[in-house]
């Protein structure tokens, strides 16, 4: 009986290892995921619940997975324990949520990032880098002479000077702030500043601000980020075209008397007018603080008793236009400066506020020699 036993016994295990070993295999396959459709997101140990006596394997299983993706560990691969209690442990204590990282770790990641995208400039020499200086054509392109096919063009008709000499090649590289560039003779204003030509309304006075609260240059000028100042004052009375720039030595070359900058003013009087008026005027008028004199003089219109005259002069000092003709016996009505050297009024109109062009503020450059 015992050998039978142990006959039936061994015939069970014969059969388990001999001819029924593939299937069975391939039963205990079939029964497991294939590796695209394993989850990795380890959650709580359910599998263990199910299985229950294979808690342990399926536990190891999870955390297998679950490590092999970097996924946390889970209460039952912590546990350790087969059968349920694993599983229980697991949902218990974690429910597949990973502990929070600790602060140190972050700071150190982040210096870590800082570290490798905040490296210095490496300054590569002059000779493999890029060339010092703008191209020719570029920097007058900026200034407002045309487009850059329009100034190369300027550089082929030989009629760009830098200075002193005259461009005969394209691709000519030249500091704006540095060098001295000029279009057919006049300067061009490479740097950044601002020229502007204001047609002042009479009643306004000729500063930039007023503490008595009266009505202003600065109340015309919308640029606000850029200091301006004004050429040369005008009385408030007196309308017509002044300066506004923030060219420190033009606007003082141009104001100072070495230079003779001329200024051209239309005068309203009454007449009738002798016809040596113009000749007295320019020998000198007598006046409290020196002789005046004017460097031309013509009437411009005359209706009846109304006389319009024009009056050129360089000089600058305060209300010169009216006292001269007052003390020539002809107060004036109405007085409108025309021009400043060579930039006109034009048909600007009263309280307007206009850029200058680039061939303008070369002309007054040249006049002032700069």
């Amino acid at each position: 009986m015992r050998s039978s036993g142990r006959n039936s016994s061994g015939g069970g295990k014969g059969n388990y290892r001999g001819a029924g070993n593939k299937r069975d295999e391939k039963q205990q396959r079939a029964g497991r995921p294939r590796p695209e459709e394993r989850r990795y997101d380890v959650g709580g140990s359910d599998g263990g619940d199910e299985r229950g006596g294979r808690g342990k394997s399926g536990a190891r299983g999870a955390a297998a997975r679950g490590g092999a993706k970097g996924g946390p560990r889970t209460g039952a691969s912590q546990g350790g324990r087969p059968g349920g209690q694993g599983g229980q442990g697991g949902q218990q204590r974690g429910r597949g949520q990973a502990p929070a990282r600790p602060r140190e770790y972050d700071a150190k990641i982040e210096e870590r990032n800082r570290a490798r995208y905040d490296k210095p400039q490496v300054k590569t020499p002059k000779t493999f880098g890029e060339q010092e200086g703008e191209r020719l054509q570029k920097v007058l392109a900026r200034a407002g002479m045309g487009s850059r096919r329009a100034c190369e063009e300027l550089i082929d008709q030989a009629r760009v000077e830098v200075n002193g000499k005259v461009v005969m090649e394209q691709g000519l590289r030249v500091d704006p702030a540095k060098d001295e560039i000029k279009v057919d003779g006049l300067t061009v204003a490479t740097q950044s500043y601002l020229f502007f030509a204001l047609n002042k309304p009479a009643g306004v006075v000729s500063t930039m601000e007023d503490p008595d609260g009266r009505q202003c240059l600065g109340d015309y000028v919308t640029n606000r980020e850029t200091r301006l100042f004004h050429v040369g004052r005008l009385d408030t009375e007196t309308e017509g075209i002044i300066l506004l720039t923030n060219h420190g030595e033009l606007a003082h070359r141009l104001t100072h008397p070495r230079y003779g900058v001329t200024k051209t003013y239309l005068a309203a009087i009454q007449g009738p007018l002798p016809r040596d008026l113009g000749k007295r005027l320019k020998d000198g008028i007598p006046l409290e603080d020196g002789y005046a004199r004017a460097d031309n003089f013509r009437v411009v219109e005359n209706t009846g008793k109304n006389y319009l005259v024009e009056v050129t002069l360089h000089e600058g000092r305060k209300h010169i236009v009216r006292r001269m003709l007052a003390e020539a016996g002809f107060p004036v009505d109405k007085l409108v400066r025309t021009h400043f050297g060579p930039i006109a009024l034009g048909d600007q109109k009263s309280g307007w506020l206009r850029r200058m062009t680039n061939t303008e503020v070369g002309m007054l450059m040249r006049e002032v020699d700069l």
